[in-house]
């Protein structure tokens, strides 16, 4: 009993926004946790769902590997995993039923099924695992295969005893992170992900990790798997894996998948070093906040060691939904973050949420200001999404009626009394989306006609697009004005 089948139940395929962009990446904690287990003697095999289409496929995966174990263990890093979309929750079930219909023992590990442990038990799941996987997933895979049954001594399980559910003491999670292996690159097509990213026209990127966990307390936030405890990987063990992953895979661009980016006092500088003492050429996209980015030379280390863009959440350009947000940033901050980047020549991406409790139309109005002020690079716009385990959820869940999850990332519903009808907050979405494009094709225009010798094929498609976009965006601003009345 050492053959063990991984799987995720993220399929990029059932998500058509995420999709449609092209620019999917490995499930790299699930290769992690492949790594570490492989390494205690056990035979590993991934089912990568990422680019499949139906979880029916997984009957091959079985039929082939024929392994005694289903790990359907969800990528913790990737924040599309957290939102607990229901197509994904929908897949994880069907691949449990696959398995359980050939005798395999079904283990979870996932931000949904750490919320929602009971669904996935009720569907057939024989374990769930709460927080951090690897070291609880290992002690279980060892007792099962020594036909042990005390499980009730193995920190972060839920499982069913007789009609009981049992969930065991937390695990405490890693400080030391660089005692994890690098991530079984090799169960993964690289090719496939690369052909889609070339598909695209975009630089072919790769995921790394180079932290777990966040110590804020942003009320809306969850942090079902790493907790707000705060650990990272020394700068030499990063350095180590992006050397690798060059050497084996030709990418030079990454993804730096931190829920905040050198955080620890003193690691982006140290970090910086490393990549000059080895001489690296790479760039990279991470996310962090506008109060840390300001502190001694953080922004001038992060543009020497290459940073590309970095996003930052900004959230609102009211300063009196940050404080309700318990954001612990402010407005001043966001301005100045971002201009100072700018002047490094680093790009800005703003994460934006609309709908939180008490937003009047003036706070909107004063982020689409913002934005207009600033103009970021790139937008990402969404409308607050209670999570279990959060502040937020706990405000709102008596208001949540049947529907408590989005089916996909696109979904954007509201679910929960806000100050406009749910149908508003959709136009706006698109609404701001069409008012910034809107000001990126008049300065577009501008350039072309100030400066003739300096434009390229993205001004001039900026340009063009500004003509569909100024009338777009007037008609958006009339919908939303008949908009407001409902509710």
């Amino acid at each position: 009993m050492n053959r063990v089948l991984f799987t995720h139940s993220y399929f990029y395929r059932f998500d058509p926004k995420q999709w449609k962009t092209k620019q999917p990446y490995p499930p790299l904690a699930t290769i992690t946790a492949a790594s570490y287990i492989r390494n205690f003697g056990y035979e590993v095999s991934l089912f990568d769902t990422a680019l499949r289409e139906s979880p029916e496929e997984i009957n091959q995966a079985i039929e082939e590997f024929k392994p005694d174990y289903l790990v359907i263990y969800d990528d913790g890093f990737n924040y599309l995993t957290k939102m607990c979309l229901t197509n994904m929750r929908e897949a994880a079930f069907r691949m449990t039923q696959i398995a359980k219909q050939k005798n395999l023992t079904v283990i979870v590990s996932s931000s949904d099924a750490t919320d929602h442990f009971e669904k996935y038990i009720n569907n057939g799941a024989d374990y769930v695992i709460v927080g951090e996987a690897e070291y609880t997933l290992l002690e279980l895979l060892d007792k099962l295969k020594s036909g042990s049954n005390n499980l009730n001594a193995i920190n972060g399980l839920v499982f069913k005893s007789g009609n009981q559910l049992v969930r065991t003491t937390p695990r405490q999670i890693e400080n030391n992170l660089d005692v994890f292996p690098v991530a079984a690159w090799d169960l993964v097509n690289i090719n496939d992900y690369k052909k889609i990213w070339l598909e695209g026209r975009k630089e072919f990127s790769l995921n790394i990790a180079t932290t777990r966990g966040c110590p804020f307390k942003c009320n809306w936030c969850a942090k079902p798997i790493y907790g707000n405890r705060y650990n990272s990987r020394t700068p030499e063990n990063v350095a180590d894996e992006i050397e690798f992953l060059q050497r084996q895979y030709n990418v030079n661009y990454f993804w730096f998948c931190d829920d905040i980016f050198g955080l620890k006092p003193g690691w982006v500088q140290k970090f910086r070093d490393e990549v000059k003492r080895r001489n690296l050429k790479f760039r990279f996209k991470i996310q962090s906040r506008v109060d840390l980015l300001l502190k001694e030379d953080t922004i001038v280390a992060l543009a020497e060691s290459g940073a590309d863009i970095i996003w930052v959440g900004a959230e609102s350009g009211s300063q009196k939904i940050l404080d309700a947000m318990d954001k612990g940033t402010t407005i001043d901050e966001i301005y100045s973050a971002t201009k100072m980047l700018k002047s490094k020549n680093i790009k800005v991406g703003f994460f934006l949420q609309f709908g939180y409790p008490g937003e009047t139309k003036e706070d909107i109005d004063k982020t689409i200001q913002m934005v207009l002020d600033l103009m970021p690079d790139e937008i990402g716009i969404s409308v607050s999404y209670p999570l279990p385990g959060t502040n937020f959820y706990e405000t709102v869940k008596a208001q949540l009626k049947e529907k408590t999850n989005w089916t996909d990332s696109d979904d954007l519903a509201v679910m929960f009394r806000s100050t406009f009808h749910p149908a508003y907050y959709k136009k706006l979405h698109r609404y701001v989306h069409k008012v910034f494009k809107k000001k990126v094709g008049k300065e577009s225009l501008k350039i072309i006609i100030s400066q003739p010798f300096e434009i390229n094929k993205k001004i001039i498609r900026s340009a063009l697009l500004s003509f569909y976009y100024f009338p777009a965006e007037v008609i958006d601003r009339l919908t939303l004005k008949r908009l407001e009345s409902l509710n």
